[in-house]
């Protein structure tokens, strides 16, 4: 009695699509192509195009005058208003850093913490919907409703009425460059805060209770477990959001626009904001085009980072 051998592995040895017949896959260029369209009109061209303009005086957006490297080279050494090396350093790339390091960390830290107070209430729905709000607000309404807190009117700006009953102020938070940053990332903070206590919350609940409660048993605070158990096993969403947040930042243009125009001054210009400055209404198109490729060197590093973490673990949320 024979062993029936094993059937013959038919799949084709290169990984290309094919048609059983061997032919064109022109299913496949059916489904592809428009996506790769889209893709080549709305990000690869005008990527390319960019990169080539920010050599070149640009004027009216178009390539009037080779100028080599005199953009860059301005950009980061005769441009206080985009960098300013000293003590302390200013400029629209050190205000996207301020932007990173306190509005990044402190979103991802509340909403954490959020994340887990909720999870032992009653009305832990409504907690999240309340703190979820801000996040369902355009923002430009955004920018608009904090501006109207921030007003230096008693008469119309919250804060500065709330400062008066205790005789404090008013204070013009806005108009100060000593404070206009702050105030600007506390609104960031209050709009995006939301968005990582969903994240967090949805990760935090793929924790096995078991492990908590050994925990407990064990004799480990309420303190150890949230640092040594719920935060190392919610590593994996919480990069995600700090990405996120991050990828948020570098592109922030909307909320600075309206609330201050990169005032006062320029002290809260970040790089979006004087990318369209020096673009549109200085017609610097070139000198903008530098500007928007800085913006997207420093997005490079971020998205190989994602890619990389995605590859090696897969989020549990």
């Amino acid at each position: 009695m024979t062993a029936e051998s094993p059937a013959a592995d038919t799949t084709p040895a290169t990984g290309r699509t094919s048609t059983p017949g061997g032919g064109f896959n022109w299913a496949a260029v059916l489904f592809l192509g428009p996506a790769a369209l889209l893709l080549t009109a709305f990000l690869i061209y005008p990527t390319v195009y960019t990169f080539f303009l920010s050599f070149n005086r640009g004027r009216g957006g178009e390539f009037s005058e080779w100028v080599g490297l005199d953009n860059w080279v301005n950009l980061f050494t005769a441009d206080p208003n985009f960098l300013r090396l000293g003590f302390p350093p200013s400029g629209a790339l050190w205000n996207n850093v301020l932007w990173i390091v306190f509005y990044v960390s402190l979103t991802v830290l509340l909403g954490l913490i959020i994340a887990v107070m909720t999870t032992r209430v009653r009305y832990e729905a409504l907690l999240k919907a309340v703190v979820f709000l801000p996040q369902a607000i355009a923002a430009t309404s955004l920018a608009i409703i904090w501006r109207f807190v921030y007003s230096p009117d008693p008469d119309t700006g919250l804060l500065n009425s709330l400062l008066g009953v205790a005789n404090v102020g008013p204070v013009s938070l806005l108009g100060s460059p000593d404070t206009v940053n702050w105030a600007l990332i506390a609104v960031g903070i209050w709009g995006s805060v939301g968005f990582a206590t969903v994240i967090l919350s949805a990760a935090i609940k793929g924790i096995s209770s078991e492990v908590l409660e050994a925990a407990r048993v064990d004799g480990a605070s309420e303190t150890q477990i949230f640092w040594r158990i719920i935060v190392p096993m919610v590593s994996l969403p919480i990069s995600v959001v700090a990405v996120t947040l991050v990828v948020n930042v570098v592109k922030l243009f909307d909320l600075i626009f309206v609330m201050t125009a990169g005032g006062p001054g320029t002290s809260s210009r970040v790089i979006a904001y004087s990318m369209y400055f020096e673009a549109f209404p200085q017609g610097r198109f070139g000198y903008g085009a530098a500007i928007a490729m800085v913006m997207l060197l420093l997005l490079i590093p971020i998205m190989i980072f994602n890619v990389r973490r995605f590859s090696a673990e897969r989020v549990q949320m």
